[in-house]
Protein backbone atom coordinates (compact mmCIF):
# COMPACT_ATOMS: atom_id res chain seq x y z
CA UNK A 1 0.00 0.00 0.00
CA UNK A 2 1.22 3.99 -0.75
CA UNK A 3 1.06 5.62 2.55
CA UNK A 4 1.38 9.50 2.94
CA UNK A 5 0.55 12.45 5.05
CA UNK A 6 -3.02 12.56 5.74
CA UNK A 7 -3.75 16.37 5.92
CA UNK A 8 -6.23 15.94 3.51
CA UNK A 9 -8.44 13.66 5.33
CA UNK A 10 -11.90 15.27 6.92
CA UNK A 11 -12.75 12.14 9.50
CA UNK A 12 -10.44 9.91 9.61
CA UNK A 13 -6.90 10.38 11.51
CA UNK A 14 -4.36 12.94 9.71
CA UNK A 15 -1.34 10.87 10.34
CA UNK A 16 0.29 8.61 8.19
CA UNK A 17 -2.26 7.23 5.75
CA UNK A 18 -3.04 4.70 2.88
CA UNK A 19 -6.02 7.18 1.64
CA UNK A 20 -6.51 9.71 -0.30
CA UNK A 21 -9.51 12.07 -0.25
CA UNK A 22 -11.35 10.33 -3.21
CA UNK A 23 -11.54 7.39 -1.37
CA UNK A 24 -12.66 8.48 2.52
CA UNK A 25 -15.57 9.89 0.10
CA UNK A 26 -15.97 6.30 -1.08
CA UNK A 27 -16.12 5.10 2.12
CA UNK A 28 -17.80 7.32 3.82
CA UNK A 29 -20.68 6.47 1.21
CA UNK A 30 -20.12 2.97 1.54
CA UNK A 31 -20.43 3.32 5.52
CA UNK A 32 -23.98 4.65 4.78
CA UNK A 33 -24.89 1.61 2.75
CA UNK A 34 -23.35 -0.99 5.04
CA UNK A 35 -25.44 0.81 7.95
CA UNK A 36 -29.03 0.72 5.96
CA UNK A 37 -28.24 -2.84 4.89
CA UNK A 38 -27.56 -4.18 8.54
CA UNK A 39 -30.84 -2.18 9.46
CA UNK A 40 -33.09 -3.51 6.74
CA UNK A 41 -31.81 -7.02 6.82
CA UNK A 42 -32.57 -7.38 10.27
CA UNK A 43 -35.73 -5.65 10.08
CA UNK A 44 -36.88 -7.57 6.65
CA UNK A 45 -37.24 -10.79 8.62
CA UNK A 46 -40.14 -9.34 10.90
CA UNK A 47 -42.14 -7.11 8.22
CA UNK A 48 -42.24 -10.46 6.03
CA UNK A 49 -43.33 -12.05 8.94
CA UNK A 50 -45.97 -9.45 9.87
CA UNK A 51 -46.94 -9.48 6.01
CA UNK A 52 -47.34 -12.55 5.83
CA UNK A 53 -49.53 -13.55 8.68
CA UNK A 54 -51.51 -10.76 7.70
CA UNK A 55 -51.86 -12.13 4.36
CA UNK A 56 -52.92 -15.45 6.17
CA UNK A 57 -55.65 -13.85 8.12
CA UNK A 58 -57.20 -11.44 5.40
CA UNK A 59 -56.92 -14.42 3.15
CA UNK A 60 -58.65 -16.54 5.81
CA UNK A 61 -61.67 -14.15 6.99
CA UNK A 62 -62.65 -13.63 3.18
CA UNK A 63 -62.74 -17.57 2.40
CA UNK A 64 -64.75 -18.10 5.82
CA UNK A 65 -67.09 -15.52 4.41
CA UNK A 66 -67.32 -17.03 1.35
CA UNK A 67 -67.90 -19.97 2.72
CA UNK A 68 -70.52 -19.47 4.48
CA UNK A 69 -72.28 -17.61 2.14
CA UNK A 70 -71.90 -20.53 -0.19
CA UNK A 71 -73.27 -22.77 2.84
CA UNK A 72 -76.17 -21.01 3.38
CA UNK A 73 -77.48 -20.91 -0.31
CA UNK A 74 -77.04 -24.43 -0.98
CA UNK A 75 -78.59 -25.33 2.33
CA UNK A 76 -81.50 -23.36 1.85
CA UNK A 77 -81.97 -23.93 -1.87
CA UNK A 78 -82.34 -27.75 -1.21
CA UNK A 79 -85.05 -26.60 1.74
CA UNK A 80 -86.88 -24.09 0.11
CA UNK A 81 -85.84 -24.46 -3.96
CA UNK A 82 -88.04 -21.19 -5.54
CA UNK A 83 -89.09 -19.92 -2.82
CA UNK A 84 -85.32 -19.09 -1.51
CA UNK A 85 -84.30 -18.19 -4.86
CA UNK A 86 -87.65 -15.72 -4.66
CA UNK A 87 -85.94 -13.75 -2.03
CA UNK A 88 -82.33 -14.94 -1.86
CA UNK A 89 -81.00 -11.00 -2.32
CA UNK A 90 -81.61 -10.80 1.25
CA UNK A 91 -79.02 -12.93 2.33
CA UNK A 92 -76.71 -11.64 -0.32
CA UNK A 93 -76.72 -8.48 0.80
CA UNK A 94 -76.21 -9.79 4.63
CA UNK A 95 -73.12 -11.32 3.59
CA UNK A 96 -72.35 -8.00 1.27
CA UNK A 97 -72.19 -6.33 3.90
CA UNK A 98 -70.52 -8.39 5.99
CA UNK A 99 -67.52 -7.79 3.69
CA UNK A 100 -67.87 -4.33 3.39
CA UNK A 101 -67.48 -3.96 6.92
CA UNK A 102 -64.28 -6.49 7.05
CA UNK A 103 -62.92 -4.39 4.38
CA UNK A 104 -62.88 -1.49 6.34
CA UNK A 105 -66.20 0.10 5.06
CA UNK A 106 -68.46 2.64 7.37
CA UNK A 107 -70.91 -0.08 8.28
CA UNK A 108 -73.02 -0.23 11.57
CA UNK A 109 -73.21 -3.74 12.19
CA UNK A 110 -76.43 -3.59 14.55
CA UNK A 111 -78.06 -1.59 12.74
CA UNK A 112 -77.24 -3.29 9.71
CA UNK A 113 -78.44 -6.69 11.44
CA UNK A 114 -81.31 -5.16 13.05
CA UNK A 115 -82.59 -4.44 9.23
CA UNK A 116 -81.74 -7.85 7.79
CA UNK A 117 -84.38 -9.47 10.40
CA UNK A 118 -86.84 -6.56 10.10
CA UNK A 119 -86.92 -7.27 6.31
CA UNK A 120 -86.71 -11.03 6.52
CA UNK A 121 -89.97 -10.77 9.05
CA UNK A 122 -91.50 -8.91 6.57
CA UNK A 123 -91.23 -11.63 3.61
CA UNK A 124 -92.08 -14.78 6.22
CA UNK A 125 -95.35 -12.26 7.58
CA UNK A 126 -96.42 -12.46 3.83
CA UNK A 127 -95.49 -15.98 3.22
CA UNK A 128 -97.53 -17.20 6.72
CA UNK A 129 -100.30 -15.20 5.76
CA UNK A 130 -100.89 -15.70 1.67
CA UNK A 131 -104.65 -15.11 1.95
CA UNK A 132 -103.85 -11.03 3.20
CA UNK A 133 -103.38 -8.37 0.74
CA UNK A 134 -99.96 -6.39 2.55
CA UNK A 135 -99.82 -2.68 1.40
CA UNK A 136 -95.97 -1.16 1.82
CA UNK A 137 -97.28 0.82 4.89
CA UNK A 138 -98.35 -2.38 6.65
CA UNK A 139 -95.66 -4.07 6.25
CA UNK A 140 -93.53 -1.24 7.49
CA UNK A 141 -95.59 -1.41 10.83
CA UNK A 142 -95.15 -5.54 10.90
CA UNK A 143 -91.51 -4.74 11.29
CA UNK A 144 -91.80 -2.39 14.03
CA UNK A 145 -93.09 -5.08 16.24
CA UNK A 146 -89.70 -7.17 15.82
CA UNK A 147 -88.45 -6.18 19.29
CA UNK A 148 -91.81 -6.43 21.26
CA UNK A 149 -92.93 -10.20 19.65
CA UNK A 150 -89.33 -11.58 19.10
CA UNK A 151 -90.96 -13.51 16.02
CA UNK A 152 -87.43 -15.41 15.95
CA UNK A 153 -86.77 -16.14 19.10
CA UNK A 154 -83.89 -15.21 21.28
CA UNK A 155 -81.94 -15.53 18.15
CA UNK A 156 -81.29 -12.02 16.57
CA UNK A 157 -80.07 -10.95 19.97
CA UNK A 158 -77.41 -13.29 20.23
CA UNK A 159 -76.50 -13.29 16.69
CA UNK A 160 -76.31 -9.79 16.98
CA UNK A 161 -73.85 -10.17 19.54
CA UNK A 162 -71.14 -12.99 18.36
CA UNK A 163 -71.43 -11.06 15.34
CA UNK A 164 -70.43 -7.58 16.23
CA UNK A 165 -67.71 -9.01 18.80
CA UNK A 166 -66.42 -11.61 16.38
CA UNK A 167 -66.07 -8.93 13.37
CA UNK A 168 -64.87 -6.33 15.42
CA UNK A 169 -61.93 -8.03 16.78
CA UNK A 170 -61.62 -10.07 13.67
CA UNK A 171 -60.92 -6.27 11.92
CA UNK A 172 -58.78 -4.98 14.34
CA UNK A 173 -56.88 -7.78 14.60
CA UNK A 174 -55.98 -8.23 11.00
CA UNK A 175 -55.40 -4.24 10.36
CA UNK A 176 -53.00 -4.32 13.66
CA UNK A 177 -50.43 -7.47 11.70
CA UNK A 178 -50.86 -4.65 8.91
CA UNK A 179 -50.09 -1.46 10.77
CA UNK A 180 -46.98 -3.42 12.48
CA UNK A 181 -45.99 -4.27 8.81
CA UNK A 182 -46.06 -0.61 8.00
CA UNK A 183 -44.29 0.62 10.96
CA UNK A 184 -41.35 -1.45 10.73
CA UNK A 185 -41.05 -0.73 7.08
CA UNK A 186 -41.33 3.20 7.81
CA UNK A 187 -38.87 3.32 11.07
CA UNK A 188 -36.46 0.90 9.48
CA UNK A 189 -35.95 3.22 6.65
CA UNK A 190 -32.67 4.96 8.39
CA UNK A 191 -30.96 7.75 6.75
CA UNK A 192 -27.89 9.07 8.19
CA UNK A 193 -27.28 12.60 8.85
CA UNK A 194 -23.64 13.96 7.89
CA UNK A 195 -23.12 13.85 11.33
CA UNK A 196 -23.98 9.99 11.74
CA UNK A 197 -21.97 9.52 8.19
CA UNK A 198 -18.96 10.50 9.92
CA UNK A 199 -19.15 7.93 12.89
CA UNK A 200 -19.95 5.31 11.21
CA UNK A 201 -16.93 6.25 8.62
CA UNK A 202 -14.80 5.93 11.54
CA UNK A 203 -16.30 2.94 13.04
CA UNK A 204 -16.15 0.97 9.76
CA UNK A 205 -13.90 1.87 7.05
CA UNK A 206 -10.84 4.60 8.91
CA UNK A 207 -9.05 1.18 9.68
CA UNK A 208 -8.53 0.66 6.47
CA UNK A 209 -6.75 4.09 5.88
CA UNK A 210 -4.50 3.01 8.89
CA UNK A 211 -3.99 -0.47 6.90
CA UNK A 212 -5.83 -2.43 9.24
CA UNK A 213 -8.21 -3.82 7.10
CA UNK A 214 -8.34 -6.88 8.76
CA UNK A 215 -8.92 -5.50 11.85
CA UNK A 216 -12.75 -4.90 12.58
CA UNK A 217 -14.47 -2.66 15.22
CA UNK A 218 -14.66 -3.53 18.85
CA UNK A 219 -17.83 -4.98 20.04
CA UNK A 220 -18.66 -2.25 22.39
CA UNK A 221 -17.21 0.71 20.29
CA UNK A 222 -20.01 -0.91 17.84
CA UNK A 223 -22.76 -0.75 20.47
CA UNK A 224 -22.13 2.45 21.35
CA UNK A 225 -22.63 3.99 17.78
CA UNK A 226 -25.20 1.96 16.93
CA UNK A 227 -27.21 2.60 20.01
CA UNK A 228 -26.94 6.44 19.06
CA UNK A 229 -27.65 6.11 15.48
CA UNK A 230 -30.84 4.22 16.28
CA UNK A 231 -31.78 5.94 19.27
CA UNK A 232 -35.03 7.12 18.21
CA UNK A 233 -35.80 3.30 17.26
CA UNK A 234 -34.66 2.44 20.87
CA UNK A 235 -37.21 5.20 21.94
CA UNK A 236 -40.33 3.12 20.58
CA UNK A 237 -39.59 0.03 22.20
CA UNK A 238 -41.98 0.53 25.10
CA UNK A 239 -44.99 1.66 22.85
CA UNK A 240 -44.18 -1.20 20.53
CA UNK A 241 -43.91 -3.67 23.39
CA UNK A 242 -47.37 -2.23 24.60
CA UNK A 243 -48.75 -2.84 20.53
CA UNK A 244 -47.53 -6.34 20.72
CA UNK A 245 -49.18 -7.12 24.20
CA UNK A 246 -52.43 -5.66 22.93
CA UNK A 247 -52.20 -7.95 19.94
CA UNK A 248 -51.74 -10.52 21.85
CA UNK A 249 -54.80 -9.68 23.95
CA UNK A 250 -57.28 -9.61 21.09
CA UNK A 251 -55.49 -13.16 19.76
CA UNK A 252 -56.30 -14.64 22.95
CA UNK A 253 -59.85 -12.94 22.54
CA UNK A 254 -60.19 -14.56 19.10
CA UNK A 255 -59.01 -18.56 20.44
CA UNK A 256 -62.40 -17.81 22.55
CA UNK A 257 -65.58 -16.35 22.74
CA UNK A 258 -65.00 -13.74 19.78
CA UNK A 259 -63.78 -16.61 17.31
CA UNK A 260 -64.79 -15.34 13.87
CA UNK A 261 -65.16 -19.08 12.94
CA UNK A 262 -67.42 -20.32 15.69
CA UNK A 263 -69.60 -17.52 14.73
CA UNK A 264 -69.84 -17.95 10.57
CA UNK A 265 -69.30 -21.59 10.24
CA UNK A 266 -73.22 -22.36 11.81
CA UNK A 267 -74.53 -19.34 10.60
CA UNK A 268 -76.73 -21.32 8.15
CA UNK A 269 -77.92 -23.00 10.86
CA UNK A 270 -78.84 -20.25 13.76
CA UNK A 271 -80.47 -18.38 10.80
CA UNK A 272 -82.94 -21.40 10.02
CA UNK A 273 -83.52 -21.95 13.66
CA UNK A 274 -84.87 -18.20 13.80
CA UNK A 275 -86.80 -19.36 10.60
CA UNK A 276 -88.43 -22.51 11.80
CA UNK A 277 -89.26 -20.70 15.31
CA UNK A 278 -91.22 -17.55 13.49
CA UNK A 279 -92.97 -20.86 11.27
CA UNK A 280 -93.78 -22.60 14.89
CA UNK A 281 -95.21 -19.28 16.51
CA UNK A 282 -96.71 -17.77 13.39
CA UNK A 283 -100.19 -17.95 14.33
CA UNK A 284 -99.80 -15.95 18.04
CA UNK A 285 -97.08 -13.06 16.32
CA UNK A 286 -100.03 -12.70 13.42
CA UNK A 287 -102.60 -12.02 15.49
CA UNK A 288 -100.60 -9.71 17.95
CA UNK A 289 -99.42 -7.62 14.21
CA UNK A 290 -103.31 -8.23 13.99
CA UNK A 291 -104.12 -6.21 17.00
CA UNK A 292 -101.87 -3.63 16.49
CA UNK A 293 -101.61 -2.75 13.05
CA UNK A 294 -105.05 -3.61 11.67
CA UNK A 295 -106.63 -6.30 10.31
CA UNK A 296 -105.43 -6.60 6.56
CA UNK A 297 -107.43 -7.13 3.58
CA UNK A 298 -108.49 -10.44 2.31
CA UNK A 299 -107.37 -11.85 -1.33
CA UNK A 300 -109.53 -13.23 -3.66
CA UNK A 301 -110.43 -17.08 -3.27
CA UNK A 302 -109.05 -17.51 -6.44
CA UNK A 303 -105.73 -15.71 -5.73
CA UNK A 304 -105.28 -17.36 -2.42
CA UNK A 305 -105.78 -20.73 -3.39
CA UNK A 306 -102.96 -19.71 -5.57
CA UNK A 307 -100.88 -17.69 -3.38
CA UNK A 308 -100.92 -21.22 -0.43
CA UNK A 309 -99.76 -23.49 -3.61
CA UNK A 310 -97.45 -21.34 -4.99
CA UNK A 311 -95.80 -20.17 -1.19
CA UNK A 312 -96.51 -22.95 1.03
CA UNK A 313 -93.75 -22.28 3.94
CA UNK A 314 -93.69 -26.00 5.74
CA UNK A 315 -90.60 -26.54 4.94
CA UNK A 316 -88.33 -27.31 7.24
CA UNK A 317 -84.32 -27.67 7.91
CA UNK A 318 -83.16 -30.89 8.91
CA UNK A 319 -80.69 -31.48 12.38
CA UNK A 320 -77.44 -29.66 12.06
CA UNK A 321 -74.63 -32.26 11.97
CA UNK A 322 -71.03 -30.59 12.17
CA UNK A 323 -69.44 -33.28 10.79
CA UNK A 324 -71.18 -32.58 7.72
CA UNK A 325 -69.90 -29.34 7.28
CA UNK A 326 -66.01 -27.77 6.78
CA UNK A 327 -64.51 -26.45 9.67
CA UNK A 328 -61.22 -24.64 7.77
CA UNK A 329 -61.38 -21.60 5.29
CA UNK A 330 -57.96 -21.07 3.31
CA UNK A 331 -56.41 -24.82 4.23
CA UNK A 332 -56.01 -23.72 8.01
CA UNK A 333 -58.36 -23.20 10.85
CA UNK A 334 -58.37 -19.68 13.05
CA UNK A 335 -56.86 -21.51 16.28
CA UNK A 336 -53.77 -22.71 14.00
CA UNK A 337 -53.46 -18.86 12.77
CA UNK A 338 -53.47 -17.89 16.19
CA UNK A 339 -51.37 -19.81 17.51
CA UNK A 340 -48.73 -19.40 15.33
CA UNK A 341 -48.84 -15.54 15.22
CA UNK A 342 -49.26 -15.07 18.90
CA UNK A 343 -45.62 -16.70 19.13
CA UNK A 344 -44.30 -14.23 16.72
CA UNK A 345 -45.75 -11.49 18.10
CA UNK A 346 -43.89 -12.54 21.51
CA UNK A 347 -40.79 -12.83 19.46
CA UNK A 348 -41.38 -9.70 18.14
CA UNK A 349 -41.32 -7.95 21.65
CA UNK A 350 -37.90 -5.90 22.13
CA UNK A 351 -36.82 -5.61 19.14
CA UNK A 352 -36.06 -1.93 18.50
CA UNK A 353 -34.06 -2.22 21.43
CA UNK A 354 -32.51 -4.91 20.84
CA UNK A 355 -31.59 -4.02 16.93
CA UNK A 356 -28.24 -1.97 18.07
CA UNK A 357 -26.47 -5.20 19.38
CA UNK A 358 -28.30 -7.53 16.78
CA UNK A 359 -26.59 -5.36 14.15
CA UNK A 360 -23.18 -5.83 16.24
CA UNK A 361 -23.35 -9.68 16.55
CA UNK A 362 -23.01 -9.71 13.01
CA UNK A 363 -18.90 -10.92 11.94
CA UNK A 364 -19.29 -8.22 9.58
CA UNK A 365 -19.67 -5.30 11.91
CA UNK A 366 -17.84 -5.96 14.50
CA UNK A 367 -15.19 -8.73 16.87
CA UNK A 368 -17.70 -9.71 18.83
CA UNK A 369 -17.46 -9.56 22.26
CA UNK A 370 -14.27 -11.85 22.31
CA UNK A 371 -10.45 -10.54 21.29
CA UNK A 372 -11.72 -6.89 22.92
CA UNK A 373 -7.56 -6.04 22.79
CA UNK A 374 -7.32 -6.78 19.18
CA UNK A 375 -9.69 -4.50 17.63
CA UNK A 376 -10.53 -1.13 16.17
CA UNK A 377 -11.49 1.70 19.31
CA UNK A 378 -12.13 4.21 16.72
CA UNK A 379 -8.44 5.45 16.95
CA UNK A 380 -6.40 2.41 17.37
CA UNK A 381 -5.88 -1.41 17.72
CA UNK A 382 -6.76 -1.99 21.00
CA UNK A 383 -9.47 -2.17 23.38
CA UNK A 384 -12.76 0.39 23.86
CA UNK A 385 -13.04 1.18 27.45
CA UNK A 386 -15.63 4.46 27.58
CA UNK A 387 -18.85 2.30 26.81
CA UNK A 388 -21.20 5.78 26.57
CA UNK A 389 -18.86 8.58 25.08
CA UNK A 390 -19.52 7.28 21.34
CA UNK A 391 -23.32 7.14 22.20
CA UNK A 392 -23.82 10.77 23.31
CA UNK A 393 -21.90 11.92 20.32
CA UNK A 394 -24.28 10.11 18.03
CA UNK A 395 -27.32 10.59 20.11
CA UNK A 396 -28.41 13.89 18.08
CA UNK A 397 -27.47 12.26 14.46
CA UNK A 398 -30.06 10.26 13.49
CA UNK A 399 -32.97 10.85 11.61
CA UNK A 400 -36.35 11.22 13.10
CA UNK A 401 -39.66 9.79 11.93
CA UNK A 402 -43.28 10.63 13.40
CA UNK A 403 -46.43 8.66 11.85
CA UNK A 404 -49.73 8.28 12.71
CA UNK A 405 -51.48 5.10 12.79
CA UNK A 406 -54.29 5.73 10.51
CA UNK A 407 -55.81 2.42 9.95
CA UNK A 408 -56.55 2.04 13.95
CA UNK A 409 -57.63 5.97 13.96
CA UNK A 410 -60.06 5.08 11.48
CA UNK A 411 -61.85 2.45 13.40
CA UNK A 412 -63.67 3.44 16.27
CA UNK A 413 -65.10 0.37 18.28
CA UNK A 414 -68.52 -0.05 19.28
CA UNK A 415 -69.27 -3.09 21.68
CA UNK A 416 -73.09 -3.98 22.95
CA UNK A 417 -71.82 -3.54 26.74
CA UNK A 418 -75.30 -5.21 27.64
CA UNK A 419 -78.58 -6.17 26.03
CA UNK A 420 -79.16 -2.99 25.35
CA UNK A 421 -76.30 -0.50 25.69
CA UNK A 422 -73.56 -0.23 23.95
CA UNK A 423 -70.52 2.29 23.60
CA UNK A 424 -68.80 3.81 21.04
CA UNK A 425 -64.83 3.87 22.33
CA UNK A 426 -62.55 6.35 20.17
CA UNK A 427 -58.77 5.66 19.80
CA UNK A 428 -58.74 8.59 22.47
CA UNK A 429 -60.51 7.06 25.18
CA UNK A 430 -63.83 9.08 25.22
CA UNK A 431 -67.20 7.57 25.36
CA UNK A 432 -70.36 8.86 23.04
CA UNK A 433 -73.61 6.79 22.15
CA UNK A 434 -73.45 3.71 20.36
CA UNK A 435 -77.04 3.71 19.45
CA UNK A 436 -76.77 6.77 16.92
CA UNK A 437 -72.97 5.62 15.92
CA UNK A 438 -72.70 1.65 16.94
CA UNK A 439 -69.57 0.09 14.91
CA UNK A 440 -69.52 2.57 12.03
CA UNK A 441 -69.04 5.46 13.87
CA UNK A 442 -65.62 7.28 12.27
CA UNK A 443 -63.48 9.66 13.10
CA UNK A 444 -63.21 12.20 9.61
CA UNK A 445 -60.21 14.42 10.75
CA UNK A 446 -57.96 10.74 10.15
CA UNK A 447 -55.20 10.77 7.62
CA UNK A 448 -55.54 8.29 5.14
CA UNK A 449 -52.51 7.19 5.61
CA UNK A 450 -49.14 7.03 7.75
CA UNK A 451 -47.74 10.02 7.86
CA UNK A 452 -43.74 9.59 7.91
CA UNK A 453 -41.03 12.16 8.26
CA UNK A 454 -37.38 12.17 8.27
CA UNK A 455 -35.43 14.98 9.96
CA UNK A 456 -31.55 15.98 10.34
CA UNK A 457 -30.85 17.50 13.48
CA UNK A 458 -28.46 19.99 13.97
CA UNK A 459 -26.44 21.63 16.81
CA UNK A 460 -29.12 24.67 16.57
CA UNK A 461 -31.59 24.99 19.35
CA UNK A 462 -34.54 25.73 17.39
CA UNK A 463 -33.86 22.31 15.59
CA UNK A 464 -33.25 20.43 18.78
CA UNK A 465 -36.68 21.05 20.39
CA UNK A 466 -37.71 19.75 17.07
CA UNK A 467 -35.86 16.52 17.22
CA UNK A 468 -38.06 16.13 21.16
CA UNK A 469 -41.33 17.32 19.41
CA UNK A 470 -40.57 15.01 16.59
CA UNK A 471 -39.32 12.11 18.47
CA UNK A 472 -42.65 12.59 20.89
CA UNK A 473 -44.80 12.86 18.04
CA UNK A 474 -43.48 8.63 17.06
CA UNK A 475 -44.12 7.67 20.40
CA UNK A 476 -47.43 9.06 20.34
CA UNK A 477 -47.84 7.20 16.86
CA UNK A 478 -47.54 3.88 18.49
CA UNK A 479 -49.41 4.43 21.83
CA UNK A 480 -52.63 5.19 19.89
CA UNK A 481 -52.52 1.99 18.35
CA UNK A 482 -51.68 -0.19 21.56
CA UNK A 483 -54.32 2.70 23.45
CA UNK A 484 -56.87 1.76 20.38
CA UNK A 485 -56.18 -2.36 20.77
CA UNK A 486 -56.08 -2.08 25.08
CA UNK A 487 -59.82 -0.56 25.10
CA UNK A 488 -60.73 -2.82 22.26
CA UNK A 489 -59.78 -6.01 24.86
CA UNK A 490 -61.16 -4.02 27.85
CA UNK A 491 -64.12 -3.30 26.30
CA UNK A 492 -64.79 -7.01 25.20
CA UNK A 493 -63.47 -8.48 28.70
CA UNK A 494 -66.54 -6.36 30.15
CA UNK A 495 -68.80 -7.38 27.70
CA UNK A 496 -68.00 -11.10 27.78
CA UNK A 497 -68.80 -11.11 31.90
Amino acid sequence: LLCFSGDHLKVCSQGYTCCSQEMEEKYSQQSKHDFRNAVVELSNHLQTMFSSRYKKFDEFFKELLENAEKSLNDMFVRTYGRLYMQNSELFKDLFVELKRYYVGGNVNLEEMLNEFWARLLERMFRLVNPQYHFTDEYLECVSKYTEQLKPFGDVPRKLKLQVTRAFVAARTFAQGLAVARDVVSKVSAVNPTPQGTRALLKMMYCPYCRGLVSVKPCYNYCFNVMRGCLANQGDLDTEWNIFMDSMLLVAERLEGPFNIESVMDPIDVKISDAIMNMQENSMQVSQKVFQGCGQPKTLAQGRTARSVSESGFSARFRPYNPEERPTTAAGTSLDRLVTDVKEKLKQAKKFWSSLPGNICNDEKMSVGTVNENECWNGSAKSRFGDLTSSFYKCRNIHALASFSPAAFCKQSITLQMAEEDSVCLSPTGEESSGEESGSGCELQQCSPEFEFNATEVTGNSNKSDKNVNTSAATRSGLSQAALLLSILFLAMQRQWR
